[in-house]
């Protein structure tokens, strides 16, 4: 039997409509012959290095060592231009859209950190750009809806249903579909239809790399890494190098929210079921009906019912270690690396941060442990000065 490579074990493949696949046929056949291509990885790594300030340094974090008693490297995604790892990907779509002959990008965003990668890369490779985005999220996110519409982008906010990321993404969908020949979409994590999933590990893959780089650099071995996982783009940029060897421990952390034992939470593999979901068959939070069933999070980056194929696949066959850790635990992560390091990370980020505290009291020897710092927290100040009405600093 021919393996099918819009899967990944069993999740994955095309749920679309028919209208929609001229589009992804489209995107796998440019995908196949332009990515590959001297030319374009030379224009992609170019960008990546004078551009976005790649490498980011893989920093050892000697304070927060001491304080948890294990050696502690953090991958400082949030030193990229615009903020967070979606560069990495925005950025590898939007040429690509480019090299297709598109005029136009779309993209859904929720903490806004994709919408603004975007808009960022329409600007500098000069197509227009629309961008979805969940009112509840365009309240709480407004210097990143600010900054889109600064860098030229059409801040499309949705009304519907929870007005957060999944109603953005479906409102994505819609808009792409209506105007499929001449609009790109640009996804921002690794969701969606087959090849979306594969291209974005593609991009954000450059992660991973850099991480196993600098790691024989330094004559170290990592025995874990981490990274917080929403749909899941950073984190298996991250993972993507490490998934063969066995000695490395690979932890993805969810958003826990109020507690995944309530109905606040975002904790799709800890309590999710397959489902079909925005193009693919994955793990998704949903009632007895096969309802999509409302998520909470105090990071906007999490909040989102789904995850990647291949993360549902690589919880199934338990390569990949799936935990939840709650509002109340990444605030004081994100507090904890501020006061120890003097780096602010993203609340979602933090989420991986919030692990170590579960993870470092288990450990009955020193472990070297990396953790992904998928973005900084600028974004996210007025979140925290509100989280409990300033109790944060109490």
């Amino acid at each position: 039997m021919r393996e099918n490579k819009s899967y990944f074990g069993k999740f994955g493949g095309q749920f679309i409509p028919e209208t929609a696949m001229f589009a992804v046929e489209e995107l796998e056949k440019a995908a196949n012959e332009i990515l590959n291509t001297k030319e374009f990885t030379d224009e992609f790594e170019y960008l990546l290095k004078e551009y976005v300030g790649r490498p980011t340094p893989l920093y050892h974090a000697k304070n927060l060592s001491s304080h948890y008693g294990h050696e502690i490297y953090l991958k400082r995604e949030d030193l990229n231009h615009t903020g967070a790892h979606k560069i990495n990907n925005a950025l590898g779509q939007t040429l690509l859209a480019k090299k297709m002959g598109k005029k136009k990008v779309i993209a859904e965003t929720g903490a806004g950190q994709h919408g603004v990668a975007t808009a960022t890369a329409a600007a500098l490779l000069g197509l227009e750009c629309d961008v979805y985005m969940g009112e509840v999220d365009a309240k709480r996110q407004e210097l990143n809806k600010f900054r889109m519409k600064l860098l030229g982008a059409n801040v499309v906010e949705i009304t519907d249903g929870l007005k957060t990321l999944k109603e953005a993404t479906t409102a994505a969908i819609q808009a792409w579909v209506n105007e499929i020949e001449s609009v790109f979409y640009v996804i921002g994590s690794v969701v969606g239809p087959h090849p979306y999933p594969k291209i974005i590990k593609h991009f954000q893959s450059i992660i991973g790399k850099e991480t196993k780089s600098q790691l024989n650099e330094k004559n170290i071995k990592a025995d874990y890494i981490i990274a917080c996982v929403g749909g899941g783009s950073n984190a298996l940029g991250i993972f993507s190098e490490f998934i063969d060897d066995e000695s490395v421990n690979l932890i993805g952390v969810e958003a826990g929210g109020l507690g995944i034992d309530t109905k606040y939470h975002a904790a799709t593999i800890s309590k999710g079921r397959p489902g079909i979901l925005h193009g693919m068959k994955t793990i998704v939070l949903q009632d007895d009906y096969g309802r999509i069933l409302p998520v909470h999070s105090i990071s906007a980056g999490l909040d989102y019912p789904g995850i990647g194929p291949e993360h549902a696949h690589l919880s199934e066959i338990k390569r990949v270690l799936y935990k939840a850790v709650t509002d109340d635990d990444a605030i004081n992560a994100l507090k904890l690396l501020t006061l120890k390091e003097g780096i602010i990370p993203a609340i979602e980020s933090s989420h991986a941060l919030a692990y170590l505290e579960k993870l470092c009291p288990t450990l009955d020897k020193k472990s070297t442990i990396v953790v992904n710092v998928s973005g900084r927290g600028d974004k996210d100040m007025d979140t925290v000065m509100n989280y409990k009405k300033g109790t944060i600093y109490g």
